[in-house]
Formats: C-alpha cells, sequence, structure tokens
C-alpha cells in the first residue's frame, strides 16, 4: 500500500511527466499571417485562411500550376457568394485547420502550414481523403472542390486546358 508521501511523489513525478510530454508534442506556432508581395484584398477569408489554402493548393491542384494569389482570390470569391450556412461550416473547417492543436493532431502536419513540405501536405490530403470519417472526407472533398472551382473558374487557367471562351462571354467577365 502507498503511503501518502509516496503518493504524493508518484502524483507530482506525473504531473511533470505529463508537462514535459505536452511541452515536446505540442505543435509549432503559425506566427504572423502575413507573406504576400502585396496584401490581398478578401472578402470573405481571413490572412491565415489564404495562407492555409495557399500551401494546399499545390497539393490539390500539382506543384507550380496555379500562383497562389489568384487561388486564393478565386476562393475568395468563391466563399462570399455562398449561403450563410455553407459559409459557417467552411468556416469551422478553415478554423480547425488553422488551429495549430488541429493542423497537428488532426491533419497530422506538425509544421506551420506555409513551412510544411509538399508531401506532408499530399500525406495529410490522401489521409483524409481515404479516411474511414465520413467526417474528414467530407473534409477533404470540400477543400478539392473549392480549390479546383477557384483555380479552373479562372480565365488565366484557360490557356493550359485549350479551352476558349466565346468572345461575347469573354467581355462580360471582370
Amino acid at each position: 500500500m502507498l503511503s501518502r508521501r509516496q503518493l504524493l511523489k508518484t502524483g507530482l513525478g506525473g504531473a511533470a511527466a505529463l508537462a514535459l510530454a505536452t511541452l515536446l508534442a505540442s505543435p509549432q506556432p503559425d506566427g504572423p499571417a502575413e507573406g504576400w508581395a502585396k496584401p490581398l484584398k478578401l472578402r470573405a477569408l481571413t490572412p491565415r485562411d489564404a495562407q492555409l489554402l495557399a500551401a494546399i493548393a499545390p497539393g490539390i491542384l500539382g506543384a507550380g500550376v496555379a500562383p497562389p494569389e489568384d487561388v486564393v482570390r478565386g476562393v475568395d470569391r468563391a466563399v462570399a457568394g455562398l449561403p450563410p450556412a455553407m459559409r459557417a461550416e467552411l468556416r469551422q473547417l478553415l478554423d480547425l485547420l488553422g488551429n495549430p492543436w488541429g493542423r497537428r493532431w488532426i491533419a497530422g502536419v506538425s509544421a506551420p502550414w506555409r513551412q510544411a513540405s509538399v508531401e506532408d501536405i499530399e500525406a495529410f490530403l490522401r489521409r483524409w481523403r481515404g479516411s474511414v470519417f465520413p467526417l474528414l472526407r467530407s473534409g477533404y472533398q470540400a477543400l478539392h472542390q473549392l480549390l479546383n472551382a477557384a483555380w479552373y473558374g479562372n480565365p488565366a487557367s484557360w490557356p493550359a486546358l485549350g479551352y476558349r471562351q466565346p468572345a461575347a462571354v469573354m467581355e462580360m467577365l471582370p
């Protein structure tokens, strides 16, 4: 049987070990959300959302396919046009991934998004795409559809696809 002194020592030792493990396992903070050549004027996204989406875009669209600023602007336009309920759900997803704990323990990416390797991001996307949890698969589908629509809906992507919009339609586009 443990004495009171042994119980206190064991409890203090366990608390110290838990504090040390928490410190060692905690994710790196993301730091400030800057880094664009010129500040993006966003209507629906935050600067942190923009960095997150710019980091994920090469994993979904392919490396070097789309300029990150153009993709983020397209996502911002698309999100601004969503109904409030869908915007709220997307906000929850972006907040989850933007949180250092969510990024580390749910997405499995230990480095901040702007420093994460393409391999880590692609592995995260593969895990979510094939997850046994429907919520993670839905999160992947939301990111996939949003980023693809944002880039391939941009007229700048059309020449690479061999698509030529009729002149009358091109005049109506912003």
